[in-house]
């Protein structure tokens, strides 16, 4: 499991170069630019813990709806329908952006989230940094639906929440860069960093299925034992004792 959870901070750390076009003009617009660096640090910090708290809110919900797949029996199974999906969002992230923006439940929603985060961006107090971050949590992005897929493919409550909580501390040292120095990281490094992560991704992709296809592989593609008759038979026992 710390190899998996080690695999949500790499991808949030390489793929923050994607979040630096998506949320980092959400970070640059914080009414930071003139005060201190001190100043500027802990705004971006505290705007950043916001993200990582919707995030790690978003984990509990999502290691509940793994749990409830691996207890009707799809344990094998849901890390490799993960990992497809993984590889078709990596193969076809357009498609699954115009989905989201095309919803009819979830694009009101999101704009409802945009002029609120415009709202914020007027106050200069840690409580609007730190709201503006829980907001930005819940812009649609695919690189945070990989890390949905991840969450849920740990069918796990506290791990879930801790594999977003990883994802986001992943991303956060990348816009702590881009709020304190704009002009850290050349256009042309950032392009071809931004190209690199979508064949990361495929690899995490490929590891999910791998690791649903029940190899034997010690970490990689553990062998899942399933109870026989007469153990389920001792489980229900346990759990509905028996009238003599």
């Amino acid at each position: 499991m710390f190899f998996y959870l080690l695999t949500a901070f790499s991808v949030g750390l390489l793929g923050s170069f994607h979040c630096i076009g998506m949320c980092g003009p959400i970070a640059l617009a914080l009414p930071i630019q003139e005060a201190s660096s001190s100043k500027r640090f802990w705004s971006s910090i505290i705007y950043n813990l916001g993200r990582i708290s919707t995030y790690t809110v978003l984990g509990v919900g999502l290691g509940l709806i793994g749990n409830v797949l691996i207890l009707i029996g799809l344990q094998q199974w849901l890390s490799i329908i993960l990992g497809i999906c993984i590889l078709l969002g990596v193969l076809f992230p357009h498609k699954i952006q115009q989905l989201t923006k095309q919803n009819r439940l979830i694009a009101p929603l999101l704009e409802k989230v945009k002029k609120q985060m415009a709202k914020l961006l007027a106050w200069q107090s840690w409580k609007a940094f730190f709201t503006i971050g829980l907001l930005n949590g819940l812009l649609p992005c695919g690189l945070v639906y990989i890390a949905i897929l991840g969450a849920i493919a740990t069918a796990n409550v506290f791990y879930s929440a801790v594999y977003m909580a990883l994802f986001g501390l992943g991303t956060m040292p990348m816009m702590l860069i881009a709020t304190q120095f704009r002009n850290a990281l050349s256009l042309n490094l950032r392009v071809q960093l931004r190209k690199a992560t979508p064949f990361l991704i495929a690899i995490m992709g490929i590891l999910f299925i791998v690791r649903g296809l029940n190899l034997g592989i010690p970490y990689l593609s553990p062998k899942v034992t399933h109870p026989t008759s007469i153990e389920q038979e001792s489980m229900q026992e346990a759990i509905i004792p028996t009238c003599h």
